[in-house]
């Protein structure tokens, strides 16, 4: 068997030391395993960010062992994350995406007039693309992203449609966890991209403060 461990578990080697450098792969490995135990139930929406937080930004691998030391262990197929999923709809419901919904490799989109809302604000995300083969016509095609998310509409072809692509200010230090990539046909309507909105902390925290009046 390999010696190669995962930086959840627990180093034994009396050659190895817990100050060892963290890779991008060891932080994205943990990110992963947050994001399906948030998808389990095992941790609440605010454990999670505050986490991935401190994953995303870890230095050495001894920062990440305590993130994930009271999950249990997740393999790699410990989200069903699905290779192909397709959704087909003529004139109905809208389709929604939202909470933890385990991101697949492709999504096939075969919509007419319907809205459709892809939410990647608390995704499941266990590889770093999603393809989007599109043959949508009519109404709104929204995706709402996070910090790591982008989205590329280069390989779309519109036809009486149109792109709104509107980014958040980001660090450029932020990794990128996930590449969406939106192939294929959108006729009439549009195509929204968005960051998610902010919570009511997160806007008292960028209101300017006020000037203060001495005396």
């Amino acid at each position: 068997m390999s010696g190669e461990m995962s930086p959840t578990e627990k180093r034994s080697s009396p050659s190895s030391s817990p100050e060892l450098r963290a890779s991008h792969a060891d932080r994205d490995r943990v990110a992963d395993v947050l994001r399906i135990a948030a998808g389990d139930g095992l941790l609440s929406t605010d454990e999670l960010d505050e986490r991935l937080e401190a994953a995303l930004s870890a230095r050495t691998l001894s920062e990440l062992t305590p993130l994930t030391a009271d999950l249990p262990a997740i393999g790699p197929t410990g989200a069903e994350v699905k290779d192909v999923v397709r959704i087909e709809q003529v004139h109905s419901g809208a389709v929604e995406r939202v909470g933890h919904w385990v991101v697949p490799r492709t999504l096939e989109l075969a919509v007419t007039y319907c809205k459709v809302t892809l939410d990647f604000t608390d995704a499941v995300i266990t590889h770093d693309t999603l393809r989007i083969e599109m043959g949508m016509t009519g109404k709104t095609l929204t995706l709402i992203t996070r910090p790591g998310v982008v989205v590329d509409t280069d390989g779309l072809q519109l036809a009486h449609s149109k792109i709104k692509h509107r980014q958040a200010p980001t660090n450029p230090d932020t990794a990128v966890t996930l590449r969406v990539e939106l192939v294929g046909q959108k006729a009439h309507g549009r195509v929204v991209v968005r960051p998610g909105r902010r919570t009511f902390g997160q806007w008292l925290l960028r209101r300017p403060r006020p000037l203060s009046t001495g005396n």
